[in-house]
């Protein structure tokens, strides 16, 4: 299972939120880089960066962190938020991001986002962020009437091979991930899915790695010292 820490952005900053809320944003660090850079000094190969400008914005915003990101470190990025257009996309790689991740356009624009498929293959990861089980889009906004297994199942059947499923209800609040539901998830769907959202120990990522998850992405656990970086360099 790939360990993947998370840093969201809001104004080049490393934040985190509670429940996708923009008003509960906590400043833990003013230089991502840095940041970065010590989960790759810790062994950790994947970094997991969301544009939280770009996803209110509909369109990419933090891309010079990206750029900044990827030329200082040889960690391997996906990136997401907010990636709405051609031009976004190209950006989000020329800055160098190895993969994207796409929640909002596979809602708004299905017909653009299943091109981005067959025309970059497993380098487009489906974001598929759900609260009460019905997707959410615009930065977690809003939420669309499909079923989080629907829409995972829609763009299976289109190419899709990587799925990041994040449970909004248990974002940021440390209290464990939606087992059950990425259970569901794998038992239902072919997908690899990385599972994001509520990781709050270094047991909750082994019933995450036991139910097979491909990855599990870490966040706010990081950043509170719940689980530590060394805990993190043992796994990878």
């Amino acid at each position: 299972m790939k360990i993947i820490p998370a840093i969201d952005l809001i104004d080049g900053k490393c934040v985190r939120l509670t429940k996708g809320d923009y008003s509960t944003k906590k400043v833990y660090s003013e230089n991502p880089v840095l940041v970065a850079k010590s989960f790759e000094d810790a062994g950790i190969k994947h970094l997991h960066l969301v544009d939280l400008d770009g996803a209110k914005a509909s369109r990419i915003i933090n891309y010079p962190v990206l750029e900044k990101i990827t030329n200082e470190t040889n960690l391997i990025v996906d990136f997401g938020g907010g990636l709405k257009s051609e031009e976004d996309l190209k950006i989000a790689f020329e800055s160098g991001a190895s993969k994207i991740t796409g929640g909002s356009i596979a809602v708004q624009k299905p017909t653009e986002f299943a091109n981005w498929i067959d025309q970059y293959g497993s380098k487009i990861i489906l974001g598929a962020d759900c609260l009460n089980r019905k997707i959410a889009t615009q930065g977690w906004t809003e939420l669309a009437d499909l079923d989080v297994i629907d829409f995972i199942k829609n763009y299976q059947e289109k190419g899709i091979d990587e799925v990041i499923c994040t449970d909004i209800s248990k974002d940021g609040m440390l209290k464990g991930p939606s087992l059950s539901l990425y259970a569901e998830i794998m038992q239902r769907t072919d997908v690899k899915l990385i599972a994001s959202g509520g990781v709050s120990s270094m047991e909750d990522l082994t019933f995450l790695q036991e139910i097979g998850c491909a990855g599990a992405i870490v966040g706010k656990a990081i950043y509170e010292g719940k689980i530590t970086l060394n805990e993190l360099s043992e796994l990878c």
